[in-house]
């Protein structure tokens, strides 16, 4: 029988600012994006703000209403990576089969371990003194005999406990739990579900595998499985395979109006995915735009780019054409999105010189020389000593900004807000 830990740190940017400055501790506290760049939201809360029915993703102004003594505490990113980085640091001493799910969760599975460190249970309350007297936060862990039933015994007791859901006890927890608690089950596959009468785990384990398949497709499968402690998914480390695509988006400080201003947007985040391909010896070969209104509606455009390029000009030239081709002048644009794609690593390239455009390749060489020199110059004497005038000359909200660290730029995976 397997056994799997997942461990969730409770409260993660929350408890790390906390750690980094104690006076926290005693304060009903929220860490929030910034209110002028419009990126007013309550990213986590401490316990003492919980008390006060602080939710994650409200407006600092509703947070403010409810707890008018609320200490705000702006995000540290590079801090929150180090915190991470050093937890599954200590995750590590217990098994190599670690599977990271986001900064602040991670399963574990330690079936191999219990011979040198004790059951699930003992290896759980190991990892949550270790972290506790060690990094000055707290992890909650779920243990049990899959991947979906550990994740719900982390979400079951917080913070800092450890819950066990076993073979012999699963029904007893899990059943009861709204079906929205489940591993995957969204929003619109809750209501779909309640529309079938089906409101808790419980409800869900006891319809049949072929009804949910025929109102689900393949969905209904892991449904099924999911409810019933089949699931077999095993813990799988990341592979180090290089990243299918790279994002960089911004939410402006204003709605951009002019050609001038959304072409630094676009310049500035461009030289941020240089700069991360780069470090990575990749190329991309396809280069998106996304761009959002002030009703935040959503188009998207892409383009080839050939040669592949790790050149932020080059990036930022595609991107811009893209603009122009699909956007009205004038129109408001809230937030504009710059992704990389069907990347290739430098060694597999073999460039081909074309003949009819000789200038092109030495454009790019050109480009990249200057562009490596920008990064030797920032990473010697900081991420501001250098920067493109137009961008340090602007109100739009990256004026003084820099070249921001990879690990801090946006993830593909994530939803701007």
């Amino acid at each position: 029988m397997r056994t799997i830990l997942h461990c969730d740190c409770n409260s993660f940017f929350a408890s790390v600012e906390t750690a980094l400055n104690p006076a926290y501790r005693d304060v009903p506290m929220a860490v929030c994006g910034s209110t002028e760049d419009r990126h007013g939201i309550v990213l986590a809360k401490n316990e003492r703000a919980k008390k006060f029915g602080i939710k994650t993703a409200e407006t600092v102004f509703s947070a403010k209403k409810k707890c008018p003594g609320l200490v705000i505490a702006s995000p540290h990113y590079d801090e929150y990576v180090r915190y991470s980085e050093a937890v599954n640091a200590i995750y590590a001493r217990y098994t190599d089969l670690i599977e990271p799910f986001g900064i602040d969760e991670s399963w574990l599975d330690v079936t191999a371990s219990r011979l040198l460190f004790g059951s699930g249970f003992d290896i759980a309350e190991r990892i949550r003194r270790d972290v506790r007297e060690e990094l000055n936060i707290t992890v909650s862990v779920g243990v049990s005999f899959n991947k979906v039933f550990a994740k719900l015994g982390s979400d079951y007791k917080k913070p800092d406990a450890t819950t066990v859901i076993s073979e012999d006890n699963f029904r007893q927890f899990v059943y009861p739990l709204p079906v929205e608690d489940l591993l995957f089950v969204g929003k619109k596959t809750a209501d779909e579900l309640g529309r079938m009468g089906v409101r808790t785990i419980g409800d869900l384990a006891a319809v049949s595998e072929k009804m949910l398949v025929s109102r689900f497709g393949k969905a209904g499968e892991a449904l099924y499985s999911y409810a019933n402690g089949l699931d077999e998914t095993p813990v799988t480390p990341p592979s180090g395979e290089p990243q299918k695509s790279i994002s960089n988006g911004f939410t402006f400080r204003h709605d951009l109006r002019n050609p001038d201003e959304c072409r630094t947007g676009i310049y500035y985040l461009s030289e941020q995915l240089g700069v991360r391909l780069r470090r990575q010896g990749q190329l991309c070969r396809t280069v998106q735009l996304a761009i959002k209104d002030s009703f935040l509606r959503v188009i998207q455009r892409q383009s080839p780019i050939d040669p592949p390029t790790d050149v932020g000009g080059e990036i930022a030239s595609c991107a811009q054409s893209l603009l122009a081709k699909s956007w009205q002048g004038g129109k408001p644009i809230r937030m504009l999105t710059v992704t990389v794609s069907n990347l290739m690593s430098k060694s597999e390239l073999s460039e081909q010189i074309d003949l009819l455009s000789p200038n092109g390749d030495i454009y790019h060489k050109k480009g990249e020389k200057k562009e490596i020199a920008m990064d030797t110059i920032r990473q010697k004497y900081g991420a501001m000593a250098i920067n493109r005038g137009s961008i340090m000359n602007t109100d739009i909200g990256i004026e003084g900004a820099g070249i921001r660290n990879p690990l801090k730029a946006s993830k593909d995976k994530k939803t701007e807000n």
